[in-house]
C-alpha cells in the first residue's frame, strides 16, 4: 500500500489530448453541438481521468464507506449510533434503499467499514477499521493525525483494489450517524463560513436538535481550532473516518485513473480536502447531483463542479452518485451510436458564436 507522499507526488494531471478527442467526437455527432450539455462534459472529464475517449462504463462499484461519530453524544442525530451498524448490514445483504437503486443502474454495492462502532467481522463488509469511532468533537481532536493518514491511505488503496478489479468508474457512498455535523464542521473551516450557514437538518432534526447541532459545531470548532490550510488537520480533528476514507477514494481515484462520482454533501467535503491536498485529484472527480442539505451547492462551488441532478435528495450511501449512471449510460448509447453527420447525409453543425 502506497504511503500519502506517494500518493500525493504520484498524481499527475487530466489527459487533455483525450478529452479533446471526446469532445471532438461529440461534435461530430449529428445533433446540435453541445446539445446534451453536461452529459457530454461528464464523458470528457472520464475520458480525461482515464486516459482514453474510448469511454466505457461496463463495471461499476459504489464504495460505501461506513464509521461512528463521537459528536452524536451531544445529541445531534436523531437515532443512535446504533444504526451505522445495522444499516451496513443492510448493505451487505443487498437491502438497503440504495441496494434497490444499484440494481436497477447495474452497480455492485460494497460497504466498507472504517470505524464503525463495535463491529465485528461481518460477511460482506470489506473490514478497513481503523479505530472503533471517533471521539466526540466538542471535546477535542476526533482522531490522531497518524489515523487520519492511514484512513487517507486505505481509502487510495480501495480505489487500487477497484481499478485492478476491472471498475471503470466508482461510486462514491458513505454511512454514518452524525457525519452531517463533522461535514458541516469541515465546511465551515475549509469555506471560512459560520456553521449555522452550513448546517442542516440531516436526516430530519427538529428546531431544537438544529440548534444543538450548531452549538456543538461552534464548540468543536472553538476547543480544536483547526487551520484550514492544512486539510489533513481539519480531517483529523473535526471530520471523520469516513469522510478520510473518501478523501483517499477520490486521491486514490487520481492516482489510478479511474473517475469516482461523488455522491452529495459528505462526499463533496471529502473531495474538497482531497483538491485541497492536491489539487491535480480534481481529474478523478465526477459530480452527481446536488444534496439538499444547506452547503451542497456551496462545495461544488468551491470545487468548481456543476451537478448533473437537481431533485432535493439528501439520502446518501451514494444514492445520488448511482443516480447519476443511468444519465451516463444514455450518453453513451449517444456517444457511442455512430451516427455522425456524413452518417445521416446532413451538413454539419458549425459554431455560430
Amino acid at each position: 500500500m502506497k504511503t500519502l507522499r506517494e500518493i500525493l507526488q504520484g498524481i499527475t494531471g487530466p489527459d487533455e489530448e483525450a478529452r479533446r478527442a471526446c469532445l471532438a467526437r461529440w461534435d461530430g455527432l449529428a445533433k446540435p453541438l453541445g446539445s446534451l450539455g453536461r452529459l457530454e462534459s461528464s464523458v470528457a472529464r472520464i475520458a480525461a481521468a482515464a486516459g482514453t475517449a474510448e469511454v466505457f462504463l461496463e463495471r461499476r462499484t459504489l464504495l460505501v464507506l461506513c464509521a461512528d461519530n463521537g459528536v452524536v453524544v451531544q445529541g445531534v442525530t436523531q437515532c443512535g449510533s446504533e444504526v451505522t451498524a445495522l444499516v451496513a448490514k443492510a448493505l451487505a445483504a443487498g437491502e438497503s434503499t440504495v441496494c434497490h437503486m444499484a440494481r436497477t443502474a447495474r452497480c455492485q454495492v460494497i460497504p466498507v467499514d472504517m470505524g464503525i462502532l463495535d463491529f465485528p467481522p461481518s460477511p460482506g463488509v470489506w473490514d478497513r477499521r481503523v479505530r472503533n469511532g471517533t471521539a466526540d468533537i466538542t471535546q477535542g481532536p476526533a482522531m490522531t493525525r497518524a489515523e487520519c493518514i492511514r484512513a487517507l491511505e486505505l481509502g487510495a488503496e480501495l480505489a487500487r483494489t477497484c481499478k485492478e478489479a476491472g471498475a471503470s468508474v466508482i461510486a462514491a457512498g458513505e454511512m454514518g450517524i452524525g457525519n452531517t455535523t463533522t461535514s458541516s464542521a469541515l465546511a465551515s473551516v475549509l469555506l471560512g463560513r459560520p456553521p449555522v450557514e452550513v448546517t442542516g437538518r440531516g436526516a430530519g432534526l427538529s428546531d431544537a436538535g438544529l440548534a444543538r447541532k450548531i452549538a456543538a459545531i461552534e464548540r468543536a470548532v472553538a476547543v480544536n481550532r483547526p487551520d484550514p490550510e492544512d486539510p489533513i488537520d481539519v480531517l483529523a480533528k473535526v471530520g471523520g473516518l469516513d469522510i478520510a476514507g473518501l478523501c483517499g477514494l477520490f486521491l486514490g481515484g487520481a492516482l489510478y485513473r479511474v473517475p469516482v462520482l461523488l455522491d452529495g454533501f459528505i462526499s463533496g467535503a471529502a473531495a474538497l480536502c482531497a483538491v485541497r491536498l492536491c489539487p491535480r485529484a480534481s481529474l478523478a472527480l465526477l459530480p452527481s447531483h446536488v444534496s439538499a442539505e444547506p452547503a451542497g451547492g456551496l462545495m461544488l462551488d468551491a470545487l468548481g463542479l456543476e451537478p448533473l441532478i437537481s431533485a432535493g435528495m439528501r439520502l446518501g450511501e451514494g444514492g445520488g452518485a448511482v443516480a447519476a449512471l443511468p444519465l451516463l449510460d444514455m450518453a453513451l448509447a449517444v456517444y457511442h451510436s455512430g451516427q455522425t453527420f456524413d452518417h445521416i447525409g446532413m451538413e454539419a453543425y458549425t459554431p455560430q458564436f
